[in-house]
């Protein structure tokens, strides 16, 4: 079993993969860098890191990138939820990226649906970083690339193999002989993704930091559930604490619990280990273990919470 110090992940000890998909070469794309931090993740690359290997019903990952650089158009069959850690963020959807888009500031999250394809891109300032939660322990089997990423990719050198592993030319590397190309998907298929209007998304699957702020101002705010502000059943839920919802004593979990400060210093303490957290860093509680999380100093805190839940990963829940 992990240690309680194993299970803490700071900001600035990530080990980032910048091979881990397949427009790792295309412009644009090529200086992205992705984050396991617990869980096997969705990366294609054998290089990829993964911080903390402990198998609780979600993936917790993060995606970093400079100004300007994005990420191809790809879809999940489980949840994929991004909170803004750090930057400005421009989210967009549909085969080629334009059904809809709206961009997310520092500590907005958004729910994205199942089964549409999606992308994102840094269009900050600096050096921008979101954090991922993936529905499911293999977060869904991986990810399905829109038939022109693919392309795009194989005329700078990457394939995708249809066991799912890159293959780097510019390396020298070729398919196995027993592995063919990823197919593309073909005009018929593509028809099972839909072009998803931006009003059906922004009203039902983002919620905005500074209202999650007020919402949570005496008790969580309960971001992500049956219940939620954004309704699905993702395998897991997602809470937001403020100051004033803060865990003060010590409590007991049966499932496990994922702590990732937004805003401010929270003193997190599991068992009899205590530290200090900030923005970007994360820490796992597992089942029988007690937690207390709080404020360590003054001004503005916040924090999001991940439980896991006995409902299955797949595709996002429409309530009855």
């Amino acid at each position: 079993m992990s240690t309680i110090q194993s299970r803490i992940v700071r900001y600035g000890e990530l080990k980032p993969c910048k091979t881990a998909f397949i427009d790792a070469h295309t412009p644009g794309s090529d200086q992205k860098e992705n984050f396991t931090i617990i869980g096997g993740g969705v990366s294609e690359s054998p290089d990829q890191h993964v911080h903390i290997t402990d198998k609780i019903g979600f993936n917790i990952g993060a995606a970093g990138q400079p100004p300007k650089c994005r990420n191809s158009l790809h879809s999940h069959t489980t949840a994929e939820v991004f909170f803004v850690a750090k930057g400005r963020w421009r989210f967009f959807w549909g085969l080629h990226g334009t059904a809809g888009e709206f961009v997310a500031e520092e500590g907005d999250i958004f729910n994205i649906p199942t089964g549409i394809f999606r992308g994102f891109e840094n269009i900050g300032t600096d050096y921008g970083m979101i954090m991922s939660m993936l529905g499911g322990d293999d977060a869904g089997g991986g990810v399905t690339w829109a038939p022109h990423v693919i392309e795009d990719a194989q005329a700078h050198g990457l394939m995708l193999g249809d066991n799912g592993v890159l293959y780097d030319s510019k390396k020298g590397e070729e398919l196995p002989h027993n592995v063919r190309p990823m197919p593309l998907l073909t005009e018929e298929e593509l028809k099972a993704y839909p072009e998803v209007p931006v009003d059906a998304v922004i009203g039902t699957y983002v919620a905005r930091y500074w209202d999650l702020m007020a919402l949570g101002a005496n008790k969580p705010a309960k971001v992500i559930g049956e219940n939620g502000i954004i309704k699905d059943k993702p395998g897991f839920e997602v809470d937001f604490l403020t100051r004033g919802s803060a865990v003060t004593e010590a409590v007991v979990v049966d499932k496990p619990v994922v702590l990732m400060p937004m805003r401010g210093y929270w003193t997190i303490r599991i068992n009899d280990v205590e530290v200090t957290l900030s923005n970007g860093d994360t820490a796992l509680v597992l089942p029988g273990e007690s937690y207390s999380a709080q404020p360590s100093m003054t001004g503005e805190a916040s924090l999001y919470r991940i439980t896991t839940t006995d409902d299955p990963a797949g595709a996002t829940w429409i309530g009855a």
